[in-house]
């Protein structure tokens, strides 16, 4: 019986570890119920997924214009909003409805910087593309700088490295979720403290 019951608190607290592990997955991942939007967020960042998805939903009449974010990689090469924009281009998209912020070179500042773009165009909803491990803190962040009576839509590009109902699996899974939840507290840490983290107003653009 001792052993029996060894082996019931040993299995009851391996579930309840695997069921933090993917609560703390889903959290960090939310996917919402796709509905039309007046702008489509891509920030730059993976292999492409982010900018792949983002027109995807174009394509499909889920916005009605695109906007891109971050800066180069190199600073002596286009900015990668810049050669997202081209790709667009070259598929067939008009550059009437693509805007793009060429100096983020993180998340804070795509947030800051799409902000002030939502806030100069009047865009009144979006959906903010980014991979599925960035969403949340993605999300954090332009809730912390976009006029709050902008609708926010997160959907996030499918990544074949991190899945959020079982990221625990590959080393790659463990490094993008911690640094990621840890990302999140700092911020978080550094808000509280005090930090720019003013919304921009629609009515600041006009």
């Amino acid at each position: 019986m001792l052993i029996f019951h060894l082996f019931h608190k040993i299995g009851t607290f391996f579930l309840i570890c695997v069921a933090g592990l993917a609560i703390l997955g889903y959290w960090l991942a939310p996917q919402e119920q796709l509905r039309p939007a007046d702008a489509i967020v891509a920030i730059s960042g993976d292999q492409g997924l982010r900018f792949e998805k983002a027109i995807e939903l174009y394509e499909e009449g889920w916005g009605d214009y695109l906007i891109f974010s971050g800066a180069a990689d190199d600073p002596s090469s286009p900015s990668n909003a810049a050669v997202m924009k081209q790709l667009a281009i070259a598929d067939g998209i008009s550059p009437d409805v693509i805007f793009v912020d060429e100096t983020s070179r993180n998340t804070k500042e795509n947030a800051r910087h799409v902000a002030e773009i939502i806030a100069s165009e009047e865009i009144r909803s979006y959906i903010l593309v980014t991979s599925p491990y960035h969403q949340r803190r993605a999300s954090i962040e332009f809730d912390r700088v976009v006029d709050e009576s902008v609708v926010q839509i997160n959907y996030s590009a499918k990544d074949e490295n991190w899945r959020r109902s079982r990221w625990w699996v590959t080393p790659r899974g463990w490094y993008l979720t911690l640094t990621e939840a840890t990302k999140i507290a700092i911020s978080g840490a550094q808000d509280l403290v005090g930090g720019d983290s003013r919304p921009i107003q629609l009515s600041e653009a006009l």
